[in-house]
């Protein structure tokens, strides 16, 4: 099954690239790697803010990094438009890095992240399966509640 047929089962329209708000790319092309830079939590286009721990749950922290997997999807869609490509020529999600805006107790950003994981594994099946790495910040710019980047790899 084609990923855009997957993404439109899952009622799920891919957004534009977001306008970098640094000094920075959404993402950079080396050789057949993507690397896409950190995205934040969204809710209504504004930064879904928030501290895990403190005033935002587990839950919904699972549905922030959801949220921002699908973000990831359409700046990694670009980016293969970019090299010539679609999503279906991914040959596999990498890795994705997970930072969550946490209380120094909170210790479930494991399970905060799987929002995206879960998501990323949906639409790619075996070629999403990821490594990963989840942290606890004490602040995510703009006051975000999660922020995850992505490294894929091209077929």
């Amino acid at each position: 099954m084609s990923i855009y047929t997957t993404l439109q089962t899952l009622n799920i329209t891919l957004p534009p690239v977001s306008v970098p708000a640094a000094a920075y790319v959404p993402f950079v092309q080396t050789g057949k790697l993507i690397f896409i830079s950190g995205h934040i939590a969204k809710q209504g286009g504004m930064p879904w803010v928030g501290q895990l721990g403190k005033d935002k749950t587990t839950e919904e922290g699972k549905q922030a990094a959801r949220a921002i997997a699908i973000d990831l999807m359409g700046t990694l869609h670009a980016a293969c438009q970019a090299a010539g490509t679609d999503l279906n020529g991914v040959k596999r999600i990498v890795k994705l890095m997970s930072l969550v805006n946490s209380t120094p107790d909170f210790t479930e950003h494991h399970l905060v992240t799987n929002g995206a994981s879960e998501l990323i594994g949906e639409v790619f099946g075996p070629a999403g399966a990821h490594a990963r790495s989840a942290f606890g910040v004490a602040q995510i710019p703009m006051g975000a509640c999660v922020e995850i980047e992505m490294i894929a790899e091209l077929s």
